[in-house]
């Protein structure tokens, strides 16, 4: 399991060909490039994320303090540790990028440990656990220099650094320069549900299991993870949740998720290309869409993937990295499904990193169980693409593929774990309801179309919802088509579970069930990568051929993002007169232009293959050459959602930005300043609207008010309970219930202690349920000037008012 002692090359599954840096042309002697050279573009990212935080107001001190985080508490413990469970060294980049995973998972069994005994002031020292004997033990020592490494070239690593760069010029145009980190006016505004993403962190930091903390006590079963994930950056790193949450968490996640998935798809892919090609398939190219602004009233397919990834969405940011490297190490043990030392498939390169070993059964659970309760979403998926594969190998070989099989208990044994402990057996109000999420679009319950027209309406639907969230997934097309289904276990794993993911969707009906769909694209972008190198060396195009590809698809991609951008308005307009829906718009109007720009492109695509095989009879050049232009547009047109994106959060703020006044903020960081942890707290405000809390005595049916455990990191006995688990499962799966409290009589008491006090109610606050502070919200309701008699009022700043209970 621990790496080998020497320098000396070694083979891979694939035969005789070494993997330890040399080539066949014998370039072993030719020096490679200087350290400097070799870790500019990652330094490059680096510094160009720490401006882009500065110029947004985050404190050096917290960018210096998290570095500090990630290379102690999460990278060196990971690294060391993944070092011991992989069989044979690769390259640095790989070690790096699965260790900080790996990391990742042993920090949530740190975290455990640490909060549930009570020792969180030694939250620092939880590394130590792993340095310590990796430095005292002889045989675990050799794993902090290994030996053996391949180092990537410079173009690869200056196009994985370029991706992580796209993506943090992204993030600071579409949130870290709008947002503040503490709202501090009264017309601040924020996204509707970091309040409670920040409120489950700081619960976080003192109870495991996580309870809910706008219903104190409430059990919270949910896919917390993420959560715990925080509240040990905040303890390693003595850093404010809010700055964590606002600032430094989501670009540095989503900066591993797109290594890994590089580095794990030149893994599985043995192709160096690959890797970049599929982080910009999962990161960069968005959903396809003909409309422009997009906001979520018009997300015609459940949540897009690239804007989850900008705070809407922690636990699905935070996620991702665990189920990539999941995904690459379960792909690793399916490798094994070859013999070894046999030769390489038809079109297999040669640049395939050596088999983890026996350890990677290791990996599998450690990431397996992570990825269950870091997104609900994740396993399910990756079960579906095993078991298709289990069953595949069954038929094709006549045998039980056994390794297969103890992958799926591994994979099952976590979900089981996950079901039954972290979620309680929790829906959250998803039913399975087949099409129950698109079948609106072919509503008609008057029955006035014709039976042939209804099923153009149904054909439609589908056809839409493929080219929204599928499209950059076309890659995977010609793969199979080339192999006639011949596939490697491996891609028929990476198959299984990118179909799986949209299967879900469309079985399972909710909100939330998108993030099936989103689960799965990890999946099909690296199989679409796959086919599309395969494509790419087909063609075999010269120099000046790739140049104008490359120059083919940056022009393809502005003209459509700039046409989008402009002329989507009266492009809508247009398709929706000719379809008659002008004037009386129908369910599936809003799916109309996106279907109309896609039929427009394909005729414009099948009359540039009939021009391009004419060229070929001149120049032959042009033969076995159209089918690489024609993916490498297809898989262009979902990039102007990136830029669109960009634009329409510089032109207006995003539709579900919330309006927080600075003075609650205020109010309640003063009390996380004079209570303690494990104080409760006791409020009159319940709602929470777009343009803020609701007027006194006007009917309330949003319940989400979430912002004083969030900013006191207190809990609160009753505050909004939109997301609680009992009631969601009254959803009907819907984003967020809105009916009455489940303990009226709890509630009544609630109440009262603000409009209604008396000594008897709030000395049963005081004793039974342990409330130190009562905390007035006058723009819910003013309280009983009785309250000031009964309690001391300790904070006051017009809006909000504070209550001392003893």
């Amino acid at each position: 399991m621990g790496t080998t002692g020497s320098a000396t090359p070694e083979l891979t599954d694939l035969g005789a060909r070494p993997l330890s840096g040399s080539s066949p042309s014998g370039a072993t002697d030719r020096p490679g490039p200087h350290a400097f050279w070799r870790f500019l573009p990652a330094a490059a990212a680096y510094l160009l994320l720490v401006s882009l935080l500065l110029a947004s107001d985050t404190p050096v001190g917290d960018i210096a303090r998290y570095t500090f985080y990630v290379l102690w508490g999460v990278m060196l413990p990971g690294t060391l540790v993944f070092r011991a469970l992989r069989r044979r060294p690769h390259s640095l980049v790989e070690d790096l990028a699965f260790g900080a995973v790996t990391g990742l998972v042993l920090e949530l069994a740190a975290w455990a440990l640490l909060v549930g005994s009570g020792a969180q002031g030694f939250a620092l020292a939880w590394p130590l656990a792993v340095v310590v004997p990796f430095a005292a033990v002889p045989k675990l020592r050799r794993h902090w220099r290994p030996r053996g490494y391949t180092s990537p070239s410079l173009g690869w690593s200056w196009s994985v650094s370029g991706t992580v760069m796209l993506s943090s010029v992204y993030f600071h145009q579409v949130f870290l320069s709008l947002y503040p980190v503490l709202p501090d006016k009264e017309d601040s505004r924020l996204f509707g549900d970091m309040p409670y993403m920040l409120s489950l962190a700081a619960n976080a930091k003192q109870n495991v299991p996580l309870t809910l903390p706008q219903a104190s006590g409430e059990p919270l079963y949910y896919h917390w993870f993420t959560f715990a994930h925080m509240a040990m950056t905040d303890m390693v790193g003595h850093l404010d949740l809010a700055v964590i949450e606002s600032r430094l968490m989501v670009p540095a996640l989503a900066a591993l998720g797109m290594v890994i998935t590089a580095v794990v798809a030149r893994r599985l892919i043995g192709r160096v290309w690959a890797g970049p090609l599929a982080a910009l398939l999962v990161f960069a190219v968005a959903e396809f869409t003909a409309i422009y602004p997009n906001p979520v009233p018009t997300w015609t397919f459940g949540a897009p993937a690239v804007r989850l990834m900008s705070w809407s969405s922690l636990s699905q940011t935070y996620s991702q990295p665990l189920l990539i490297a999941l995904m690459g190490v379960v792909g690793d043990a399916l490798r094994r499904s070859r013999k070894d030392g046999g030769t390489a498939a038809d079109g297999e390169g040669g640049d395939r990193a050596p088999l983890f070993g026996r350890g990677v059964y290791v990996l599998v659970a450690l990431f397996a169980l992570a990825s269950t309760a870091a997104k609900a979403s994740t396993l399910p998926v990756t079960l579906a693409g095993l078991a298709l594969t289990g069953l595949v190998l069954l038929i094709t070989t006549r045998r039980i593929p056994w390794h297969v099989v103890g992958l799926g208990a591994i994979l099952g044994g976590a979900q089981l774990f996950a079901t039954a402990v972290i979620f309680n057996f929790e829906s959250y109000g998803l039913e399975v309801i087949p099409f129950g999420n698109i079948r609106g679009y072919w509503a008609d319950p008057g029955h006035l179309r014709s039976p042939a027209f209804q099923a153009l309406v149904v054909a439609g639907t589908l056809v839409a919802f493929v080219l929204n969230h599928q499209l950059k997934l076309l890659g995977m097309i010609p793969l199979i088509s080339k192999r006639r289904f011949r596939l490697e276990p491996v891609q028929w794993f990476l198959l299984g579970a990118s179909v799986a993911g949209p299967c879900a969707y469309l079985a399972v009906n909710g909100y939330n069930a998108s993030y099936f769909t989103l689960a799965a694209l990890p999946f099909g972008a690296v199989l679409s990568a796959w086919g599309f190198c395969e494509t790419f060396e087909r063609a075999a195009l010269g120099a000046r051929a790739k140049a104008a590809l490359a120059f083919g698809a940056i022009a393809f991609s502005a003209l459509l993002t700039f046409g989008i951008y402009r002329y989507s308005g009266r492009w809508s307009a247009y398709v929706l007169r000719l379809a008659g829906d002008e004037r009386s718009a129908t369910p599936y109007s809003v799916l109309l232009p996106a279907l109309a720009l896609a039929g427009a492109l394909a005729l414009a695509a099948l009359a540039g293959a009939v021009l391009w095989r004419l060229g070929g009879r001149v120049r032959p050049a042009l033969r076995g050459r159209g089918a690489i232009v024609l993916l490498t547009a297809a898989l262009t047109a979902g990039t102007p959602g990136l830029f669109h994106d960009v634009l329409q959060s510089r032109e207006s703020l995003w539709s579900y930005s919330w309006v927080m006044p600075g003075s609650q903020v205020e109010a309640a960081r003063w009390i996380r300043a004079h209570s303690e942890p494990s104080d409760v707290l006791a409020t009159n405000s319940h709602c929470w609207e777009l343009e803020g809390p609701l007027p006194a005595g006007a009917s309330c049916d949003n319940v989400r008010s979430q912002w004083l455990s969030a900013y006191s990191e207190r809990s609160v006995l009753i505050e909004g309970w939109a997301y609680a688990p009992r009631a969601m499962a009254l959803s009907g799966g819907s984003a967020a219930y809105g009916g009455p409290f489940w303990d009226q009589e709890l509630f009544r008491l609630n109440e009262d202690a603000v409009y209604r006090p008396t000594a008897e109610i709030l000395g049963r606050l005081h004793d039974r349920h342990h409330v130190r502070y009562v905390v007035a919200h006058r723009p819910s309701g003013a309280e009983s000037p009785l309250l000031a008699e009964l309690a001391k009022k300790v904070y006051d700043n017009g809006r909000m008012a504070v209550y001392e209970l003893s």
